[in-house]
């Protein structure tokens, strides 16, 4: 139930959301992955683009100040595809690049197994138990039971196949009772 009252100051800060520009681009890809690292997904702000996969690549002409960044959604059709681009573009023009280009790859298909350690990490932080890898073993993962976010436990049971998200499948936790979102390994 809600109170009224105003969200603190550095609410979605604590999330990893980024309300100001981290620092100016030095012209360098190195510098171009850690402007993209600080920008969280719009569903999950606790994971950044880049931890969940989503930018495959990063280039960046120093010369001329331009860049091109390539963004894989999480599935086709995926409705933050929009607002993941017009984050990148408002980050990185924000940060000083002149010239970019934001290109959407939908082929090879954005699988699970994309998600670095640091963004299973910030899932499982988060209270979403990240996904298994699937790593060409799809009947594995199929049946693979995830353990609870809360109490670590693998007795848990999928109350529905879907969660707030598409990508995201309701369980509970058998022993500590409480619910959570398992992110569907794909």
């Amino acid at each position: 139930m809600s109170t009224g009252a105003p969200l603190p100051q550095d609410f979605f800060a604590a999330f990893g959301a980024i309300e100001q520009v981290p620092a100016p681009w030095d012209g360098s890809e190195e510098g171009l992955w850690t402007l993209l690292q600080a920008i969280p997904d719009p569903e999950i702000p606790a994971v950044s683009l880049v931890d969940l996969g989503i930018v495959r690549e990063a280039h960046s002409e120093p010369a001329t100040r331009s860049a091109a960044v390539v963004i894989t959604p999480t599935y086709a059709g995926c409705p933050a595809t929009e607002a993941i681009r017009q984050e990148i573009v408002r980050v990185l023009k924000a940060a000083g690049v002149a010239d970019l280009r934001v290109e959407l790859r939908i082929a090879p298909a954005w699988t699970t197994d994309w998600i670095t350690a640091a963004g299973r990490e910030a899932l499982q932080r988060f209270g979403i138990t990240p996904p298994c890898t699937i790593a060409g073993n799809l009947p594995r993962a199929l049946q693979f039971r995830p353990a609870c976010p809360r109490c670590g436990s693998h007795r848990t049971e999928q109350i529905s196949a879907f969660g707030a998200t598409p990508c995201k499948a309701l369980h509970r936790c058998q022993h500590c009772r409480e619910p959570f979102d398992y992110f569907k390994p794909l």
